[in-house]
């Protein structure tokens, strides 16, 4: 499983308070348990914790580049702040993300090609996140048409149909399962599959649980990616079973440590 570590965002106390004080010794730390902990990528999100996003992104990536050779995962809404990022990066990267309207998508694919990058594409559109299965179909949809149109190999593709909290809309669960196992056929090769997993869980008291469970049943559904947090052993060695009971891993009694 592709897994994307969540933790250098800007939405963490101890992340915003490093990209105020450019203290790189707290973001260098982090990266290095993470990558530790086995993630493919490291998420860069600046969030709301810099006036300046732009410098606050270059910031972020050299320092990080500095202590680890894990790829990235520049994350933003806006474009210029992605664009930042990839002035400084050195390594394999990834865009995180676009809208999944085909404006959006021409303006960002272009960009992913130019850069080598992988790109998570959104199941959304200007009205927002859809609450049902078949729109969301319809946007991936338009992604792998899109992603066909612009030459880009489909392994560097995620779609990312929005995960909602539980308890916000108890039905949606269920919508994201039939979602991703729609989105397996759209293509073959199929695109990958993502989700922002700590979304499932939040405002919610039995966060880990939550988590695991829905990652268990979601990697079982054809979900291969996902931004989560990694330095959780517990959810990392329940994706490492799951795909093993999938037959993606070779069973030994160290299964768990040979996966690693």
């Amino acid at each position: 499983m592709i897994t994307i570590g969540e933790r250098i965002n800007g939405m963490f106390r101890d992340v915003k308070n490093a990209i105020k004080d450019k203290n790189a010794s707290v973001i260098q730390e982090i990266a290095k348990k993470q990558t530790e902990a086995g993630a493919t990528y490291l998420d860069i999100n600046v969030g709301t914790a810099a006036a300046d996003q732009l410098d606050a992104m270059r910031w972020l990536v050299e320092v990080t580049q500095e202590a680890v050779k894990t790829p990235l995962a520049l994350d933003s809404q806006k474009l210029e702040v992605i664009k930042a990022g990839l002035e400084v990066v050195k390594n394999e990267v990834m865009i995180n993300s676009a809208q999944g309207e085909p404006e959006a998508l021409d303006e960002y694919m272009p960009l992913a090609k130019e850069h080598n990058a992988a790109l998570i594409c959104l199941a959304m559109n200007k009205a927002g996140v859809p609450q049902n299965v078949d729109t969301r179909i319809e946007i991936a949809a338009t992604i792998v048409e899109k992603a066909i149109e612009h030459g880009m190999d489909m392994e560097k593709i995620f779609i990312d149909p929005i995960i909602l909290p539980v308890n916000v809309d108890q039905k949606q669960p269920a919508y994201m399962l039939e979602v991703f196992s729609q989105v397996k056929l759209l293509s073959d090769p199929p695109p990958h599959i993502t989700v922002g997993l700590s979304n499932f869980s939040q405002g919610t008291k039995e966060k880990s649980l939550l988590n695991r469970t829905m990652l268990i049943m979601a990697i079982a559904a054809g979900l291969d990616t996902a931004l989560m947090d990694v330095l959780d052993k517990d959810l990392m060695d329940t994706a490492i079973c799951a795909e093993m009971i999938l037959n993606k891993q070779i069973y030994s009694d160290s299964f768990l440590k040979a996966a690693r």
